[in-house]
């Protein structure tokens, strides 16, 4: 499994905050305005401010979010789905947004992980400059590394801003990526059940 390593593991020592907040005062210059006229002022402090959140999960490891499993599950058996997690990540090619939601499913094999944790890890590996196709891996790897299910699922459903504001404009288009693991890949009438559930009207399943 690949993965982006947390930064406070990387060997390349970090900018110092002061130095970040001139790397924007920079670009600000560079794009033909005045850092110091009043509307920009604070700009380089919030910018920085809002980098903590964007690129959070550099500083969190996604698999202490499934450490804790538990082993009373009644003899479940049947697949655990989380739909339509809403995400928000960064485009490494433009670093601009990636907007979406994922479909998260398992098979579990004796037990299961609080549900609030599969929607964690979703925020620490989106909260990287990604691109849509590893996002969907990384997220099915680290629930299949942590459980150790019967089969895991992904399914991924985003706006790329880098398409939709940028370059060659065409709002309303949107990127599908899924990864399938263990039965799910294997068994075709697991997997068509498990399509049919996940992307079933809301109304239809919960009859």
């Amino acid at each position: 499994m690949t993965t982006s390593p947390p930064k406070k593991n990387r060997p390349t020592a970090t900018p110092t905050r002061t130095e970040a907040e001139d790397a924007i005062r920079t670009l600000l210059r560079w794009i033909g305005e005045d850092p110091e006229r009043e509307g920009l002022q604070e700009t380089p402090q919030r910018v920085i401010r809002s980098y903590d959140e964007f690129f959070e999960g550099y500083n969190q490891d996604p698999l202490d979010y499934l450490s804790r499993v538990f082993e009373e599950v009644g003899n479940y058996n049947e697949s655990v789905i989380l739909r339509d997690i809403r995400f928000e990540s960064h485009c490494e090619h433009h670093m601009v947004p990636i907007i979406g939601i994922v479909h998260i499913a398992y098979l579990p094999n004796k037990r299961v992980v609080g549900i609030s944790k599969l929607a964690r890890v979703v925020n620490a590996y989106a909260r990287r400059l990604q691109i849509q196709e590893r996002l969907t891996a990384e997220i099915a790897n680290a629930i299949h590394t942590a459980l150790q299910p019967q089969g895991v699922a992904v399914f991924i459903e985003s706006d790329h801003h880098c398409m939709t504001t940028r370059g060659v404009h065409r709002p309303g288009v949107s990127m599908s990526t899924s990864t399938l693991l263990g039965k799910y890949k294997t068994d075709p009438a697991l997997r068509q059940e498990l399509i049919a559930q996940i992307f079933a009207p809301r109304t239809a399943f919960l009859r």
